[in-house]
């Protein structure tokens, strides 16, 4: 086996992004690359000879490590588990550095070296989780709970990369809004965005339309045409329910991202494209390897990063502003007064448990809002599905309305009072930017301020 000369691995050294901290068995420094020096503040000269907790004071890592008397990070190694740190260190300039770090053993050699630990700076990261954490939504997205605050970081991460995505999530909860969201903060913003339905074609039909044709391709092909590919260059292509796309389909698409170019049907020459691939499913696609209907290798290739829209029965507490967003926009597509939501309908609406997701939420609201006789919605307003989950419990609602299961009674509107105000705050106390960030009409927001008793004087 070839070796490779210790000038080339100061060199790859020198370049990486992540630090490393070579140490002796007493866990002083005997040699640190650049990005260390940088992530630490401090020159080599600085560094080189003294302990390693002394360039991390006050960290959890350097408190465990000066008790024990050996590295910390160093335990688990001889099982091969690698553990990992999250630390902030303060620089001699006064920044404060968020770190993720871990250590490796070295083999025992003549050198003084012992182990290495590396360093990879956690300051986008954590500007992004504190980014998505201020969101109340993101493009059409709609939360505040933990789950879709997880989601939005996980976006914007996502979009801050050119590499393909893999969206899973149940049917109706949302992933084209994610992959819309993907693109709309990436550095492709500005560039086509497409999307193609793999499941609405037949075989032939779906290569023509990803791929294109030439005249006289196929029967009914009276023109060349470029497709989706060629369509989306410098762009976005979203392959909705990937999981349907016939096996023969699957080998040209894998060319398509391995080599970067089309070739249309009927053609024999090559397109260069560049494209970054979304890919959305809500098919078990691990499964579907295993009983040989999809190709590990693009699945591998479509899985670089993976992002999972949670359901809306896992972040119920999403389920009144979602319903209050969606409100707001069904009443200025009918041209209605602003409609609310009884706390009893609210109740119903957090005790469903809602298999089609968000999709069915907008379907049951807009049925009740076509029926419903004023501007308050009842649950005897609702689809029958939802007005049945009701009747076993016998529990009125008041006379003359359905019976209903009283779930998290008293909740909905807490959690909506509390979304306002927070939603107020962030906005510096402008009802309007309040009013869009919860997605709904600046008079629906007057309303329910003067409901919960938290209208002031301002008249921004």
């Amino acid at each position: 086996m070839n070796t490779i000369s210790l000038t080339n691995l100061n060199v790859v050294l020198e370049k990486l992004e992540e630090g490393v901290l070579f140490l002796d068995e007493q866990r002083n420094v005997v040699a640190i690359n650049k990005a260390a020096m940088q992530m630490i503040g401090q020159k080599q000269g600085d560094v080189v000879g003294k302990s390693c907790p002394s360039l991390f004071p006050a960290t959890p890592c350097a408190h465990t490590c000066e008790e024990s008397g050996k590295c910390s990070l160093m335990a688990g190694t001889a099982k091969e588990n690698k553990l990992v740190q999250d630390i902030v260190v303060a620089r001699p300039d006064g920044m404060l550095v968020p770190l993720h770090m871990w250590a490796t053993a070295l083999p025992a050699d003549k050198s003084q070296t012992h182990c290495a630990v590396v360093l990879r700076n956690r300051t986008r990261e954590v500007q992004l989780e504190e980014i998505a954490g201020q969101r109340l939504r993101m493009g059409n997205l709609v939360g505040h709970s933990h789950s879709m605050q997880i989601l939005f970081r996980e976006i914007l991460l996502a979009a801050s990369s050119d590499a393909n995505v893999l969206v899973t999530g149940e049917t109706g909860a949302g992933k084209e809004l994610a992959a819309q969201a993907i693109h709309d903060n990436s550095a492709r913003a500005k560039k086509p965005y497409l999307q193609v339905h793999c499941a609405a074609l037949p075989e032939n039909l779906l290569e023509a339309e990803l791929f294109g044709h030439s005249k006289g391709a196929f029967t009914g092909a009276t023109a060349d045409r470029p497709g989706r590919f060629e369509a989306a260059d410098g762009g976005t292509l979203l392959l909705d329910e990937i999981g349907e796309v016939p096996l023969g389909t699957q080998v040209k698409l894998l060319r398509v991202l391995q080599e970067k170019e089309v070739v249309r049907l009927g053609e024999n020459h090559s397109r260069k494209v560049n494209v970054r691939i979304i890919a959305a499913t809500h098919r078990d696609l691990p499964t579907m390897i295993k009983n040989g209907e999809f190709r590990s290798d693009l699945y591998y290739r479509l899985r670089v990063l993976p992002l999972r829209v949670p359901s809306l029965r896992e972040r119920r507490e999403d389920i009144s502003l979602l319903a209050s967003t969606i409100l707001s926009g069904l009443t200025r597509h009918y041209k209605r007064e602003d409609a609310t939501l009884s706390t009893q309908a609210t109740d119903v609406l957090l005790g469903y448990d809602w298999p089609g997701n968000v999709r069915e939420l907008v379907n049951a609201l807009e049925y009740a809002l076509v029926h419903a006789e004023g501007t308050t919605i009842q649950p005897r307003h609702f689809p029958a599905e939802l007005r049945d989950i009701v009747r076993p419990f016998n529990v009125l609602e008041s006379k003359g309305d359905t019976l209903l299961t009283r779930y998290y009674r008293g909740s909905a509107v807490a959690g909506e009072k509390e979304l306002i105000l927070a939603a107020l705050a962030e906005a510096g106390g402008n009802k309007s930017t309040a009013a869009e960030k919860l997605g709904m009409s600046r008079t629906t927001l007057w309303k329910r301020l003067k409901q919960y008793g938290i209208v002031d004087d301002t008249t921004t």
